[in-house]
C-alpha cells in the first residue's frame, strides 16, 4: 500500500486501474509485467467481503497468473440438482469439477500478485469522477481521476474495474439489458453437517423466472445464495429462506447476510471512451445464464491491461482508437461470444427450467457438457461453433422459446428421484440418488 502523498502531485502514471477485484488486479498485473508504471486504486480496505458464491471454474483457473496458489476451501466432485426443491438427484465425478474460495482471501492474493509484479496499491481511494477534458487535464494524452477529498491523479490510460455501479462504467456509457438481484448467507456449521456437504454442491432451479439457488461447501461453513431478476426482492428473499430451510440450515445463524446487483451488458455496449477502458463487472461482462463473473473478470482484466499498455504510448487519437478497438475485438471473440450463447440459454431456461433439469439428469451428453464447461475443457461458444448437434439443440431451444406462450411451464420433468443414472459421455460421470442432507 502507498500513502496519498506519494501518488498525487505532478506524477503522470502510465495506467491507473480503478477497483482491486479480480478484474482490476489482473489488469494491474498485466501492466506491471509490461514494465509500465501502474497505480491500483481501491475504495475499501483489503481484504473486503464480496457477495459471491466463490466458485472457481476452469476458465478462471486458466486465467490466473503463473504459479498462483488457489486458496481452495473445498473441491467439488458432485453436484445435487433440484427443481425448486423437488426431484433432487446427484451427479458425481471422479475428477474435480470446480473449486471454492473465500472471496476476501482470493481477491487479496490477486492484489498481492499484482503488487509483487510492480503495481502500486492505494486503498481508501474513492473515485468521484473521471475526466478527459477540462482544466485538470493537461493534454489530450492524459486522463484525470478525481478522488474524494484527496486531489486528482493523472494517467495516460485509465482501466475501470470498479463494479457494475462504478464511476468508470458511467463515464464510458456502458449499457445493460438485464439487472439481477443476488442474495447470499455465509452460515457457520458444525463438523457433522460439514461432513454431509464436503465435496458436493447443490444447484436448485428456482421458482421465479430465470432464478436459481446454490449451496457451496467451504469447510466449516456453507455459502447459501439465490439470484433472480431485480424487482422481485421480496420473492427472492422468500426463495432464499425456503432453500435454507429445505437444506436443514434454518436453525443456524448466518455470519454474513448480503446482497448484490449484477448487470449484464447489451451486445453493442461500449467498452471504451477515449483513453478509458472498462472490464469485468464495470463493463457488464458476465455469463448471462449462470451470472458467473470471476472468469470474465480475470480474462477481461488481463486483456484490458494489455490494451492499456499499448494505449499508453499511443501518440494520437487515431492510434488510441485503434488500440481500443483491438480490445473490443478480443472481448467479442472470447467472452462476448460466450455471452451470446448464454443469452439464448438463459431465455430458454427462464421459461423451461424443467427441460434443463430433465436433460442434466437423464441425458448423459448434457452432463458431460456441464462437466466440460465447469472444468474448462470447452465453453458454450466453442461447442456451438464446432458441433452441429449442439447448434441444432440451441436453435431448437430458440424455437421453443419463441413458442413459450403456449407452454409456459416447459416440458415435463422427471417424475421420480431415482437412484440410477447412465455413465456420461466422458466415461467418469456417475449418477447417484443422494438427496439433501438432514440435520
Amino acid at each position: 500500500m502507498v500513502s496519498g502523498a506519494s501518488v498525487t502531485g505532478n506524477t503522470i502514471w502510465d495506467v491507473i486501474v480503478v477497483g482491486a477485484g479480480p478484474a482490476g488486479a489482473s489488469a494491474a498485473r498485466a501492466v506491471a509485467e509490461a514494465g509500465r508504471r501502474v497505480l491500483l486504486l481501491e475504495r475499501a480496505e483489503l481484504p473486503r467481503y464480496k457477495t459471491c458464491g466463490g466458485g472457481i471454474i476452469g476458465p478462471s483457473r486458466d486465467a490466473l497468473p503463473p504459479g498462483f496458489e488457489l486458496p481452495l476451501r473445498d473441491r467439488v466432485h458432485a453436484v445435487t440438482f433440484s427443481l425448486d426443491g423437488r426431484l433432487n438427484r446427484t451427479r458425481r465425478s471422479r475428477r474435480m469439477l470446480f473449486g471454492l474460495v473465500d472471496r476476501p482471501e482470493f481477491d487479496r492474493r490477486l492484489v498481492d500478485s499484482a503488487v509483487r509484479a510492480g503495481a502500486r496499491l492505494r486503498t481508501g481511494a474513492t473515485v468521484q469522477r473521471v475526466e478527459q477534458h477540462g482544466p485538470e487535464v493537461p493534454d489530450r494524452r492524459t486522463v484525470a481521476v478525481r478522488l474524494a477529498g484527496s486531489g486528482t491523479l493523472l494517467a495516460r490510460v485509465v482501466v475501470g474495474a470498479d463494479g457494475s455501479a462504478g464511476r468508470t462504467g458511467a463515464h464510458v456509457g456502458v449499457r445493460t439489458d438485464r439487472v439481477d438481484l443476488g442474495l447470499e448467507a455465509e452460515i457457520p456449521i458444525p463438523p457433522g453437517v460439514a461432513a454431509d456437504w464436503r465435496g458436493r454442491a447443490l444447484i436448485d432451479w428456482g421458482p421465479l423466472p430465470g432464478s436459481y439457488g446454490w449451496v457451496f461447501p467451504k469447510g466449516d461453513r456453507l455459502t447459501v445464495g439465490v439470484i433472480s431478476a431485480r424487482g422481485e426482492g421480496a420473492a427472492t428473499r422468500r426463495y432464499l429462506e425456503k432453500l435454507t430451510a429445505r437444506c436443514g440450515l434454518a436453525g443456524f445463524e448466518p455470519e454474513i447476510s448480503s446482497g448484490h446487483l449484477t448487470r449484464c451488458r447489451t451486445d453493442d455496449s461500449p467498452l471504451s471512451r477515449g483513453r478509458v477502458l472498462v472490464c469485468g463487472d464495470a463493463a457488464g461482462l458476465l455469463e448471462p445464464w449462470t451470472r458467473e463473473g470471476i472468469s470474465f473478470a480475470l480474462r477481461s482484466g488481463r486483456l484490458a491491461g494489455e490494451a492499456a499498455v499499448r494505449m499508453a504510448v499511443a501518440g494520437d487519437a487515431v492510434e488510441t482508437r485503434r488500440r481500443a478497438m483491438e480490445y473490443a475485438d478480443a472481448i467479442a471473440r472470447g467472452p462476448g461470444a460466450e455471452m451470446g450463447v448464454g443469452r439464448r440459454l438463459y431465455a430458454a431456461f427462464t421459461h423451461r427450467p424443467a427441460l434443463l433439469h430433465t436433460a442434466l439428469l437423464g441425458f448423459p451428453p448434457a452432463w458431460s457438457v456441464f462437466a466440460g464447461i465447469v472444468r474448462g475443457s470447452t465453453n458454450l461458444a466453442d461447442l456451438t461453433r464446432d458441433h452441429a448437434s449442439v447448434r441444432r439443440l440451441v436453435t431448437a431451444l430458440d424455437r421453443l422459446d419463441a413458442r413459450r406462450a403456449g407452454d409456459p411451464a416447459g416440458t415435463a420433468a422427471p417424475t421420480d428421484e431415482g437412484t440410477g443414472g447412465a455413465t456420461a459421455g466422458d466415461g467418469d460421470e456417475v449418477g447417484e440418488g443422494r438427496g439433501l442432507p438432514r440435520r
